[in-house]
């Protein structure tokens, strides 16, 4: 059964600055912690990256997975579902973008939905979550605020 997590966290940037950042899938390896790569495989007739397989450190080993993304509600919401995956039976999540009470600041919120192939202990799964979410949004607001998001 898959575990839930979601995490929010404010952005000093605009919808659209954080959502750019977010749809440029082949820099995530410069700033997302675990990943090492990614690669778009597949676009849509927009030119949007469709499909992106990732590589990342996981619990101490390498996973490899593919994630569809889905533009409906862009720039608000950026959503996506496991295609496949070599540890992951569901890496299901989605970003909330909503202009935060400060002009031009950006609340953002993750959610994440995991099952994992290998059973491991709940409270190490839940552990792993959490700090998947809290690292990607510390790493998406480390990057934006920096300036250096294209």
């Amino acid at each position: 059964m898959p575990d839930k997590a979601h995490e929010q966290a404010v952005i000093n940037a605009p919808v659209d600055a954080v959502y750019e950042a977010l749809v440029d899938f082949e820099r995530y390896p410069e700033w997302a912690g675990d990943l090492k790569q990614a690669t778009i495989v597949e676009r849509d007739a927009e030119g949007r990256a469709q499909v992106v397989e990732f590589r990342a450190a996981a619990m101490g080993r390498s996973t490899t997975y593919r994630l569809r993304y889905d533009y409906e509600g862009a720039p608000a919401k950026l959503a996506w579902v496991l295609e496949s995956g070599d540890l992951e039976r569901e890496l299901d999540g989605a970003y909330h973008l909503r202009e935060a009470d400060d002009a031009g600041t950006t609340e953002v919120v993750y959610e994440l939905s995991v099952d994992l192939v290998l059973p491991i202990p709940g409270f190490v799964k839940r552990r792993a979550e959490a700090r998947i979410i809290k690292t990607a949004l510390a790493d998406l607001k480390a990057l934006i605020e920096s300036g250096t998001a294209s």
